[in-house]
This record gives C-alpha cells, sequence and structure tokens, in this order.
C-alpha cells in the first residue's frame, strides 16, 4: 500500500511527466508542415516519421509519393497529402493512367496500418506567370481525372483532389488596391472558375499558397513590419473600412474576395505553404523568421482567422528541412526554408503548440555524419590563375547560396570563400579525396574553420549518399576534366 508522502510524490512527477508529454504531442489544431525531399543527402525517413511524431506534428505535406517516404509514414497515423509533380500532369490527362497513378499512389496504401491519405495535390503552383502558360491546358483535366479515379476506387469521399496554386493567381485593380476588390487574374479567370466549382462539387478544398517573406524580397520599398504580425505602423485600410495590419490577412482576403465574385462565398481554403527562410538574402535569417512564426502561431492557435474569413485555418508550414539542391532561380534562400537544418537539428526556439513557450523542437535521432574532416583553400598554392573557375566549378555542383549578399557566410574573405565553395563540394561528394584538390588549391584539415554564423558543413551519412567510392572518384575525375 502506497503511503500519503509517496502517493504525493507519484503524483508530483506524474503531473510533470505528463506536462512534458503534453508539451511534445501538441502542436497548433490542423498544423501541417511540408515534407520537401530535393537534397543531396537526404534524411532515413523513418527518421523524419519519427521526427515528425516527437513533436505532435500530425499533418505532412508532400511533394510526391515516393515509395520509401510512403513506407516510412505508414502506421503512423500522420494525415498526408501527396502530390504529382508538375511534369506528370499531361500525362494524366490519360484517365487511364490516372487510375494507374491512383492505384499505385492511392489505394496501395488504403488499409488498416497505412498511409492516412487525406489529399492528393495535382501539380504545384503551376499556374505561376514564369511558367509562361506551361501548364495551363493540363491541370484543370489532370484534376478532374484524378478525382474522379479516387472516386471510382471507392476513397473519393475520404481523399480529396486539389491544385495548390501561388497567390499570383489573384490581385486586386490598381485602381482599388484592396483585399476586399480581389479578383482572378484575367489570363485565368475563366479556368479558375472551372476549377473551384470542380472542387467545390467534390467537396474539395481550395490550397493557397502564401509567401509574406516575397513581399520584401527584391522590393525595399515595401513596408518591413507588415510582413509580420505584430503591428504595422500604417494599416492598410479597405474601403470596407476593414484595417489590415499585415500582408498574410491581406492577401488571404484577397483570395476571399476573389472566390466570392466567381460565385463560390464559402470555399474551404486551405494555406498550403507559409514560412520564412533564413538563410540566402538579407532579410532572409533566423531572427525574422522567429519573429514571424511568433506571430503567425498564436494567431492560428486561437483560430483568429481573418477579417473576411474569422476562425480555424488549416496551415501547413514551409518546410520541415533545409533542401540543398532545390532550384535557385526563385532566389538563394529557396534551399533554406526549413525550420530544421538539413541534419534535422532544430534552427531556433518554436511553440507549435502556438502558446508563447518557445523552446527548441525535437531534433532528428541517431543522425550519423560523415568524418570530421573540411577541405579548405591550401594557403601555399602558388598558380591562383584558375582559382576563380575552381570556385566556380564548386558552386555549380553543390550549394554556396549562403555566401550571397546579406547571407550567413557574406563576410568571409577571398580565402574564406574559396575554402567555403571547396567544402560545399567536398561534402556534396562524400568527402572523397579527389573532390580536394581543385588543381593544387585545396587540402584536407580536421581543424573546423567556422565562425561566427557561417558554418562549415559537415553532411550526414544517408541513403542517397552511400553509392560505390569507386564511381564517385571515376565520376569526379571525368567531371573536372571536361570543365576545366
Amino acid at each position: 500500500m502506497i503511503g500519503i508522502t509517496e502517493r504525493q510524490w507519484f503524483l508530483k512527477w506524474f503531473l510533470v511527466i505528463g506536462a512534458v508529454l503534453g508539451y511534445i504531442c501538441v502542436c497548433v489544431e490542423g498544423l501541417g508542415v511540408n515534407w520537401g525531399t530535393m537534397a543531396t543527402h537526404k534524411l532515413p525517413p523513418k527518421a523524419v516519421v519519427q521526427m515528425l511524431k516527437d513533436n505532435g506534428i500530425k499533418k505532412v505535406k508532400l511533394f510526391d509519393a515516393e515509395q520509401s517516404t510512403m513506407s516510412a509514414l505508414a502506421g503512423s497515423d500522420i494525415e498526408v497529402m501527396i502530390a504529382i509533380p508538375n511534369d506528370q500532369l499531361a500525362v494524366m490527362t490519360n484517365y487511364d493512367r490516372a487510375k494507374q497513378w491512383v492505384k499505385k499512389n492511392v489505394t496501395n496504401y488504403h488499409f488498416n496500418g497505412g498511409v492516412n491519405i487525406k489529399y492528393a495535390a495535382v501539380g504545384n503552383e503551376p499556374f505561376l506567370t514564369s511558367y509562361n502558360g506551361s501548364f495551363l491546358n493540363v491541370t484543370f483535366p489532370a484534376l478532374q481525372n484524378i478525382q474522379n479515379a479516387l472516386n471510382e476506387a471507392g476513397v473519393g469521399d475520404s481523399i480529396k483532389a486539389t491544385v495548390p496554386l501561388n497567390a499570383d493567381i489573384y490581385l486586386s485593380p490598381p485602381n482599388t488596391p484592396y483585399p476586399s476588390a480581389g479578383r482572378f487574374r484575367s489570363d485565368i479567370s475563366d479556368l479558375m472558375t472551372q476549377i473551384v466549382g470542380f472542387l467545390s462539387k467534390n467537396n474539395a478544398p481550395f490550397t493557397v499558397n502564401i509567401y509574406p517573406f516575397l513581399s520584401l524580397y527584391g522590393n525595399d520599398d515595401f513596408p518591413f513590419d507588415y510582413a509580420f504580425f505584430d503591428g504595422a505602423s500604417q494599416p492598410v485600410v479597405d474601403s470596407n473600412g476593414i484595417q489590415y495590419t499585415n500582408v498574410f490577412d491581406a492577401n488571404f482576403d484577397t483570395l476571399v474576395s476573389a472566390l466570392k465574385a466567381a460565385g463560390f462565398v464559402d470555399m474551404p481554403i486551405i494555406v498550403g505553404e507559409v514560412g520564412w527562410p533564413t538563410d540566402g538574402d538579407k532579410n532572409a535569417n533566423v531572427g525574422n523568421a522567429y519573429r514571424f512564426y511568433n506571430g503567425l502561431l498564436p494567431r492560428l492557435a486561437g483560430n483568429k482567422g481573418t477579417p473576411l474569413r474569422p476562425g480555424y485555418i488549416e496551415v501547413y508550414l514551409f518546410g520541415l528541412l533545409d533542401e540543398d539542391a532545390k532550384s535557385v532561380a526563385p532566389g538563394s534562400f529557396e534551399r533554406h526554408w526549413g525550420i530544421y537544418r538539413y541534419d534535422g537539428q532544430p534552427k531556433y526556439a518554436l511553440d507549435i503548440s502556438g502558446q508563447g513557450q518557445n523552446k527548441f523542437l525535437v531534433p532528428a535521432q541517431n543522425v550519423e555524419y560523415l568524418a570530421k574532416k573540411w577541405c579548405v583553400f591550401n594557403a601555399n598554392a602558388k598558380d591562383l590563375s584558375k582559382l576563380a573557375e575552381n570556385i566556380n566549378f564548386a558552386c555549380t555542383f553543390s550549394d554556396c547560396t549562403a555566401l550571397g549578399y546579406g547571407s550567413s557566410c557574406n563576410s568571409l574573405d577571398a580565402n574564406g570563400n574559396a575554402s567555403y565553395a571547396f567544402n560545399m563540394y567536398f561534402q556534396v561528394q562524400n568527402q572523397d579525396t579527389l573532390a580536394c584538390n581543385f588543381q593544387g588549391l585545396a587540402s584536407v584539415t580536421t581543424q573546423n574553420i567556422s565562425q561566427g554564423n557561417c558554418n562549415f558543413t559537415i553532411q550526414i551519412v544517408s541513403s542517397s549518399s552511400r553509392g560505390s567510392s569507386l564511381v564517385t572518384s571515376i565520376f569526379i575525375t571525368l567531371l573536372m576534366f571536361m570543365w576545366v
């Protein structure tokens, strides 16, 4: 029989443990994350899934339906949005191919203990103006075929097809630049009305990606504080009298107005991507990311919504992990959206419950790193005539975005820039000895030369980096021979 003292002690520690577990396992209702995998060295999918579970993240949005990722998600009960990449949209205009995709990537995992698929994303921002209309004629037919194939497979009531769209598909006219005047872009207005009508008919949501950071990027005239949630000095006052103190609300309500103008007042809206990068631009840093999320998450937790759509909003943060192989065409920041580093280590304190109790998220467990070796500029090198082209070579085949203006390694001197570039290539090539020569301009060291906020990376060991060292060495030799 337990005495009073023992009972009190047991109760005390039970409550403490319960509180700790409760914190770990709670996040904002409906909060999900984007899990992109465009990295040279990927964390094992099972480690990522365990990290999601450890942090109580119950929803994830993918950009494909890759088998190893899906297998890792099986049995986790994490709600999943799988995806069809843009380059497969044309194929999906064939209904038989759409049925095959659904069978392979949906019904194949639709069993007790399988993957909890909730949505199928058809494309990713296919109507971006930068795509010059490449996917205008295939997106809607692909959407129809995928949803109809889901319906035919008997899962259409619980799994919905949607199209994640960029916020550039709607706008307000220059003469009335307010959220209440929102309309779909004129070149796609009729198409958007058809798509929204189909989504509505199938009880599927509208998915939009909103990036306040991009309002600042390349636009020094944009009011800085308006990109965050802690109060702009000069709110935007709509013609209806509503005051907007942040660009997220204004952007979201511009979409609400565009949907209303198209005849869909109550269309459910999912924010498929929203976040803040931490490197690759003068405004992309940990401090701004921390400020952004500390404004966003409490609003989501409080179901504040927006002026035109108060209440709950389903949101997927972008993104989970940094991706060093993403295209930098939109900007160098593209490789730095993660709330975690490439190795599953959290970048900053965050409370995904939205309660303001910021602490570092649970990291990925049992991460295996390559040896503590770096490739650096050889200070004894005599011939520096080919230094620039060797740096160019290294950065072409690795990630040097941290060297850009306003980025974390922008303050390095010339030798430091060379060392950073050489090391990034060396790590991408799994520290192969031949990958640290650069015509005698580089050498391997066991001394970490990271400085300040500039981290000289040691890559992780992953399934994508375990290839034959002989094959790698031959490839490097041929590549450098062809380059120079």
